[in-house]
């Protein structure tokens, strides 16, 4: 009987552990669920910190980067160590209604961009439905500020509606006011090429651009960037960047 009796006493302690882990996975599930608002997008809600009550939208859409991953990464901590508000928009293809970076036509929440007070966004080549592009457009006409990270400088391609209002945001827009889409227009240019030769070649940051001696704060105590990949080739550099170059070319 006293053997019988130790191991109903095991089982039950057993089972008694392995509903604890189940509860427990339940609960810390229950909680990483409150961060999402949809399905489709993600929502941080912001601790304290100087963004206190300022909303940014992360938009991701590429298929080189894995801004799908990043991006959410950079939304935690903007939310938890410096408190803004922040939603992560994805590239969602309908027809299995899961992320996919290579499905250009689709990124749900776009209206989030309504409250929006800062936009960082990295994609690539996307062509939107108006309805979900017009809400970008609207964000962009408010002069709030866009962070474009990357492949942004080629963000948009129109191809299958080369009619909608908002294909002059193409990257190879030939519209009036609109040469070349919105990395030209915007971000100051779009994709040309890759400078030297890709994927074998660094890069080294020429600190606070071209005006090294300037003492910026963010800047301050930081001599020397360098990344490990290659940058893209500009068209039109500016004349003061151009001058550098030509007078410092072992700096470059």
């Amino acid at each position: 009987m006293r053997n019988q009796s130790n191991h109903q006493s095991k089982l039950i302690q057993k089972w008694s552990r392995k509903c604890l882990a189940i509860f427990f996975s339940l609960f810390v599930i229950s909680l990483s669920c409150q961060a999402q608002s949809s399905d489709q997008w993600l929502r941080f809600e912001g601790k304290n910190g100087p963004g206190k009550g300022k909303h940014i939208v992360l938009i991701s859409g590429d298929d080189e980067y894995r801004s799908e991953e990043g991006l959410p990464m950079m939304a935690k901590i903007l939310a938890e160590h410096h408190g803004f508000n922040t939603t992560v928009l994805f590239a969602i293809d309908p027809a299995t209604s899961t992320i996919n970076p290579s499905y250009q036509h689709n990124i749900p929440g776009m209206e989030q961009l309504q409250s929006a007070d800062l936009v960082i966004m990295l994609i690539r080549f996307r062509e939107l439905p108006d309805e979900q592009m017009r809400y970008f457009d609207q964000y962009l006409e408010s002069g709030k500020p866009i962070i474009g990270l990357r492949t942004s400088t080629h963000a948009f391609n129109y191809g299958k509606n080369p009619n909608s209002p908002y294909a002059k945001y193409s990257w190879q827009s030939k519209a009036t006011g609109w040469e070349r889409g919105f990395g030209a227009k915007v971000l100051g240019e779009t994709w040309v090429a890759h400078h030297g030769h890709h994927g074998q070649e660094g890069t080294r940051a020429l600190v606070d651009g071209v005006n090294q001696e300037n003492d910026h704060p963010i800047l301050r105590g930081v001599k020397d960037i360098w990344g490990p990949s290659d940058v893209y080739t500009v068209k039109n550099l500016p004349e003061e960047a151009m001058y550098f170059y030509m007078a410092n070319p072992q700096k470059v």
